[in-house]
């Protein structure tokens, strides 16, 4: 714990415009409230659907969530987070969080005895310590008797000088609501003039190279991203399979492959063209327990038919899908492997989708972004270029905004790093996913540097506004706890006229909700183990 008291001053000057600052902490305590409401339900509502399926024995299998290193937002401990970008957003998080208690205890004239950071190699927590015997109206040491006598007559001896309830609440909400402003400017520019200024340059993606072939001696790598065959600039793997279909055998190709922010040039011999058709989509990750796990689909399998329909591209198996229902029983004509004739039928019934009930869904998602590559089945050099969906992923992202108008919407963006859109998590553009973009507008002169501003923005504003409504919940020793407590002990006193038994009344209250919370969390992490085993 490293403590200073350099900056007081500081905070002193910036609480100077109280007017401004009390009606920022006063909106801070509705927003509070409605936090406390939410992730409230959000527990009750985790807590029903795994007693739910503890009694159906549906259970699912402990998976990356349930690791005691993830439940900790640390970068470098938890898995999900990255080092570079988690720890600036932690950073930022802890600073605006604090510092608005210091500010608000300034303006309602709590004194600060220091600030500091929470250390344990990397910072892991901070705080701005208000004198507590002055906000919270005892002594740290004060036993329970000297509480009982101080809330029966208020007049002990020394008595301190106590913030009032609507004090408390504000210097409490203030951490809450800054942190909710944070997080509203970062995913605003994130979402805005960031994304807007990202386009995609290409969709056809290198999904493989044959380590023995001439195109891997040339450096070509698995990822890279075709934008241009000789001059001839493609945005599709469909482009590519045309072009090529149009050439003769033994023709020598330049292929322009980006990696990173360069392209480079590679020439190479098609020996010999591909068919002028995709022969189906392959299947680059199975979800589990779902229609297709359980109907044995497998990764790398390739579906060349649905129900007689030929399936010869990404699009074709949205169009059929989305025409599907739920429980609807379909027959996919399956390859185990991309260039084998070896087709077998498996039937499948349909669950509801995740985001439309009326809609059938089979349970397919990719490896990286979340879409369903089209490997098309052909060689250059030893090459196969399959269907990377950037455009569609960018629009997908574009859009998330807009699903704000719905509570699914805002659950969505709760675990959106961790979750993304179907379960494979969007920690930011990485180097595989920022090759797949290209900066446009004003960020062009930027090249990768604005993927580094998208992802920093995509961190605090998600950190801020999860750090934000955890520190809603009504558990002490969270800043919600405390504020449900004092509005608690206020309500009964104004009930039973008795402050000494409001007190008791409160606490308990609140020291029965920190427990049933805690335990709510502990049975979410570690339900699935004690039903499948550790």
């Amino acid at each position: 714990m490293i403590r200073t008291e350099k900056g007081l001053n500081f905070i002193d000057k910036i609480a100077a415009p109280k007017k401004f600052w009390r009606f920022f902490a006063n909106i801070g305590i509705v927003m509070m409230f409605i936090g406390m409401a939410s992730m409230f339900a959000i527990i009750l509502l985790s807590d029903i659907i795994l007693l739910t399926s503890l009694g159906t024995e549906q259970v699912p299998e402990p998976g990356q969530l349930h690791e005691p290193r993830n439940i900790f937002l640390i970068p470098g401990v938890n898995e999900f987070i990255p080092i570079v970008w988690g720890l600036i957003a932690l950073i930022v998080t802890l600073i605006v969080h604090e510092f608005a208690h210091a500010i608000l205890s300034r303006v309602e004239d709590i004194k600060v005895k220091s600030m500091g950071l929470l250390v344990a190699l990397v910072p892991i927590g901070g705080f701005a310590e208000p004198d507590e015997e002055q906000l919270f109206g005892v002594k740290k040491d004060t036993n329970e008797d000297l509480k009982e006598d101080y809330y029966k007559n208020k007049n002990v001896s020394d008595e301190p000088k106590i913030a009032g309830r609507n004090q408390r609440a504000r210097i409490l909400s203030a951490g809450v609501m800054a942190n909710f402003v944070v997080a509203l400017i970062a995913l605003s520019l994130f979402f805005g003039p960031v994304l807007g200024a990202i386009g995609p340059a290409s969709n056809a993606m290198i999904v493989d190279v044959d380590p023995n072939s001439d195109a891997y001696d040339k450096q070509i790598r698995d990822e890279m991203i075709i934008t241009k065959l000789d001059d001839t600039s493609v945005k599709s793997a469909q482009d590519v399979l045309h072009y090529l279909s149009t050439l003769e055998k033994d023709t020598y190709v330049t292929i322009h492959a980006k990696s990173g922010t360069e392209i480079n040039q590679y020439e190479l011999l098609l020996e010999k063209p591909p068919e002028s058709e995709a022969l189906g989509i392959r299947i680059m990750e199975v979800m589990q327990n779902t229609p297709a796990s359980e109907s044995g689909l497998e990764e790398g399998m390739i579906i060349k038919e649905i129900d007689g329909n030929p399936i010869k591209s990404l699009e074709d198996f949205r169009i059929f899908m989305a025409e599907t229902h739920p429980n609807q029983v379909i027959t996919l004509k399956i390859a185990p492997e991309y260039d084998s004739d070896n087709y077998k039928d498996i039937e499948v019934e349909l669950d509801a989708h995740l985001d439309n009930e009326e809609q059938g869904y089979l349970g397919i998602v990719s490896g990286p972004i979340g879409e369903i590559p089209t490997s098309l089945g052909f060689t250059v050099g030893d090459i196969s270029v399959g269907y990377f969906a950037a455009d569609t992923y960018l629009e997908m992202l574009k859009d998330m905004p807009s699903m704000l108008t719905q509570i699914g919407g805002w659950l969505i963006i709760l675990g959106f790093p961790i979750v993304g859109f179907a379960g494979e998590g969007f920690p930011g553009f990485g180097s595989t996913l920022a090759q797949a973009y290209e900066p446009l507008g004003w960020a062009e002169p930027l090249g990768m540097g604005v993927f580094w501003i998208a992802n920093t923005l995509l961190w605090i504003g998600w950190l801020n506004f999860y750090v934000g409504l955890f520190n809603c919940l009504p558990a002490v020793p969270l800043d919600g706890g405390h504020v449900f407590r004092a509005y608690a002990h206020s309500f009964v006193a104004k009930l039973t006229g008795n402050e000494a038994k409001a007190n008791r009344i409160a606490s308990a209250t609140t020291a029965f909700l920190s427990l049933f919370i805690l335990a709510s969390i502990l049975f979410m992490i570690f339900g699935p183990y004690i039903v499948h085993g550790f």
